[in-house]
This record gives C-alpha cells, sequence and structure tokens, in this order.
C-alpha cells in the first residue's frame, strides 16, 4: 500500500507540474530580434540581439528556440546555440530556462559572407514542463530582411581602363559651358552668338561684352552591367565569381560618382528579386539614391534576362534631353556589343567600357569605338 501511495503521489505531482507549468509555459511569453543593421556590406559584421521575456510568476523549465537563418550570415560559434548549416540555410537550435519575470538578452555576432537580400520570416519557440509531459509549440513572425550591399573593391583592385574614364569624365565636367549659369560678362570673341552680347556692359566699357557661362557639373551616368561572363554564356552564370567581381566594380563606380556630387543610374541584363523595381535605376543624386541602387545590385540574381546587346539597344530607343555618360561593365566584347555601342555613340552618348575578363585582365579602355567605324585606334582606345 505504501507504495501504491508513493506512486499515486508522484503521479499526481507530475500531472499537477505539467497543468501549472508545461500547459501554459508560452502564455505571456515575448520574443523580439532585431539587428544593429538591416543593410551592410558583404564581409562586414554586425550583431542580432535576441530579447525573450517571461511575464509569468512561473518559470519555463525549458524553452528551444529555432530559427531557419541564411547561410550568407556566419555566426561565431557559442555553447548555448547548435547550428546546422546547409548551402542556402543554416538551422539555429538554442535551449534555455526562463525563471519567472525575467528577461534574458543574447547577443550574437554575425559576418555578412555573400551579397544578397534575405528575408528571416519567422522563428519557433517550444516550451514544457519537468517532465516533458506537455511541449506547446508557437510560431513568431518576424517579416524582416536583410540586405547586404556588394563588396567595394579598393584602389589597387580597380582596372586602370575605370581610372582613366573617371579621370576623363571628372575634367569634361568643368570645362563643358553651361548656357543657363551666368559667372560674369568678358569681351566679345568671333562666333559668340548675337543673343550672349551683354548691352550695359557693353555700353559702359565701350567694348562688346558677352554674358560669361559658368561650367557644368551635372553630369549624368548610366552604369551598365553585363552579367554575360563569355560570348557563348546561355543563361545560368557559368562563372559567378567573376561576375561578383564585376558587380563590386559597378558598386565602387557607383559610390565614387554620387560621392562626388554626380547624377548615377544603373542598369543590368539579369534577373532580379526586387522584379521589375530590380532592372533599372534612372540617374539621381545623393546617398539615398545611392543606397537604392546598391539594393538593386544586392538583389541581382546571377541568371541572364536577356543578352547584353539586347539592352544597350533599349538604352538607344530611350528619349533622353541630352546624351549622357554610358559605362558599360563587361567581361567580354563581342561584334554584336561592338553595334550596339556604336549605335548609342551615334545619337551623341558618350560610351566608356570596363571590367575584368576570366582571365583577370581588364577587358577595355575607356572612349570605345565601333571597329567598323574605327579607323585607326587611338592610343586611349586601346585595350589594356
Amino acid at each position: 500500500m505504501a507504495l501504491l501511495g508513493f506512486l499515486i503521489m508522484v503521479s499526481l505531482i507530475v500531472i499537477v507540474q505539467g497543468w501549472l507549468l508545461g500547459r501554459p509555459a508560452l502564455a505571456r511569453l515575448d520574443y523580439k530580434r532585431d539587428f544593429s543593421k538591416y543593410a551592410c556590406r558583404a564581409g562586414e559584421r554586425i550583431e542580432m540581439v535576441e530579447t525573450i521575456s517571461n511575464r509569468k510568476p512561473l518559470p519555463v523549465p525549458w524553452l528551444r528556440l529555432e530559427s531557419m537563418l541564411p547561410s550568407a550570415l556566419s555566426f561565431a560559434r557559442s555553447a548555448e546555440t547548435n547550428v546546422s548549416e546547409g548551402n542556402i540555410y543554416q538551422n539555429h537550435t538554442s535551449l534555455f530556462t526562463l525563471p519567472p519575470r525575467t528577461r534574458i538578452t543574447r547577443t550574437h555576432r554575425i559576418t555578412c559572407r555573400e551579397r544578397g537580400i534575405y528575408p528571416i520570416e519567422s522563428a519557433t519557440m517550444t516550451g514544457g514542463d519537468l517532465f516533458g509531459m506537455y511541449a506547446p509549440s508557437k510560431r513568431i513572425d518576424l517579416r524582416s530582411r536583410i540586405v547586404i550591399y556588394p563588396r567595394l573593391l579598393g584602389d589597387g583592385e580597380l582596372p586602370i581602363s575605370w581610372k582613366t574614364w573617371q579621370g576623363e569624365l571628372s575634367v569634361r565636367r568643368w570645362i563643358v559651358e553651361d548656357p543657363f549659369l551666368m559667372t560674369g560678362v568678358r569681351e566679345y570673341a568671333q562666333g559668340d552668338p548675337m543673343n550672349r552680347i551683354h548691352w550695359k556692359a557693353s555700353a559702359r566699357t565701350g567694348q562688346l561684352q558677352v554674358h560669361k557661362s559658368g561650367y557644368s557639373a551635372d553630369p549624368r551616368v548610366m552604369i551598365l552591367l553585363n552579367i554575360e561572363d563569355s560570348e557563348t554564356m546561355w543563361s545560368v552564370v557559368t562563372r559567378p565569381g567573376l561576375i561578383e567581381r564585376q558587380l563590386s566594380l559597378a558598386a565602387t563606380c557607383a559610390a565614387s560618382l554620387i560621392g562626388q556630387g554626380m547624377a548615377a543610374g544603373f542598369a543590368h541584363n539579369g534577373d532580379s528579386q526586387l522584379g521589375e523595381d530590380g532592372y533599372r535605376l534612372e540617374t539621381d543624386y545623393g546617398p539615398v539614391h545611392l543606397n537604392r541602387m546598391m539594393e538593386t545590385m544586392a538583389a541581382l540574381e546571377m541568371k541572364s534576362r536577356q543578352p547584353f546587346s539586347d539592352l544597350l539597344l533599349l538604352e538607344t530607343r530611350r528619349e533622353a534631353s541630352e546624351p549622357i555618360d554610358y559605362l558599360i561593365i563587361t567581361a567580354h566584347r563581342s561584334a554584336k556589343l561592338e553595334e550596339a555601342i556604336a549605335a548609342l555613340e551615334a545619337l551623341g552618348h558618350r560610351v566608356g567600357v570596363t571590367g575584368f575578363s576570366a582571365d583577370g585582365t581588364h577587358t577595355a579602355a575607356s572612349g570605345t569605338r565601333s571597329s567598323q567605324n574605327r579607323e585607326a585606334p587611338r592610343k586611349e582606345e586601346a585595350v589594356l
């Protein structure tokens, strides 16, 4: 009888603790996840901060927290977290105890390894009593995302063709007169139009004077990225490392141009996680626009949407109030590409070509011309 009474007593204790601790294990339990940055560059380190609060007067004997996170986020190892990594996702599992009316804050250090836009949709909490009689589970919607921008190249990694083209652009922005910007008067020179004569100044000095124009500081540059790693590539990129390097070059060019106060835009011939909004960005100024460009680059997928020569021909059909500068970043130069470049230049646009080839050399120099229209290549047009 004593043994039976003991077993009954133990059973009652197990049942009661299950009802008290197991069934309401997830009641009045809050979970919050924040990142120190939601947008960063490849290779940058950020922090993920988790906050778990137990607002009950009763403890949670055990709590398991599981979440699927992209493998592009490399977590520093810790004793309280188990990580199972795959090629695309990694499963994070944590097991701990929550005392009553307690808040726990955990900080995870993360290295953002690969460019991309990574949704972080949910986490799953499972709690229970001491003997596992009850194990309620709850899915927590997080609805956040991490945007990892392309890595920027150092000065020593940039092709000479980009540096030459950038130097020519910087000089030209100060030597092209802006007819709408008047900075003073000067003496009349042969060929000046009559509508530029400053009559009051001419009467005052006794010699013809004309309005003196300032110089244009408003160049517009459209960066076009070719994700085809060779002329024979069909759909999926076969050398993703090469295209990632080209994308880093595009990001470096965009950051440099906008940092100098110029207007820049971006377009490519690949697929995008952003859909139609991720194929082309018109030229604009400022850090907000630069972030949009970087997000567009982060969303690029390694799959061709259309031949790059078709993208260039579409650019020739766009209406433009004035010629703009095109910077083409490509790993190869084909006859079709040269023809499309010539068509752009025939409309008055200025075209520069740069990039890296499969063997790591520079693909082209700035100031290119179509081979059909070029009699003798100038020094600055020579392939590096």
